[in-house]
């Protein structure tokens, strides 16, 4: 494992669940409870593209397979840590927003990695 795939994986792994979890604290006084999920869910989507386009080197499926498992599981961990147990949400927390949040967590990388593996091949 190279230095630079945990600075990516684990740096911004960590990172983009920190965005989300701020904007969880930001929007809760204005969107309603049962809509916050969705109404992060653009914000955290432009963002995490912003960092696989801009702050992820590789061009590798692999490499981007490695980043879809790794930031999922930060995600699950620190969701469940510091939300379900700290804060214990009234009505639960994984509804279908969190599963499309997790869905999008693994494919987002997945999509990105596809996109720029065959820009590449198709200039070389």
């Amino acid at each position: 494992m190279s230095k630079q795939f945990l600075k990516s994986a684990l740096g911004w792994g960590f990172v983009l669940w920190l965005i989300g979890y701020i904007l969880g604290f930001v929007f809760f006084a204005l969107a309603p409870k049962n809509l916050l999920g969705w109404v992060i869910m653009p914000f955290g989507i432009v963002i995490t593209l912003w960092v696989l386009y801009k702050k992820i080197p590789s061009s590798s499926i692999g490499y981007f397979l490695g980043l879809g498992v790794v930031w999922t599981i930060i995600a699950i961990i620190c969701d469940y840590f510091f939300l379900v147990k700290m804060l214990n949400p009234i009505g639960g927390y994984y509804k279908a927003d969190v599963c499309l949040y997790y869905a999008l967590t693994f494919i987002l990388p997945l999509f990105v990695g596809w996109r720029k593996h065959h820009k590449t091949q198709n200039h070389a």
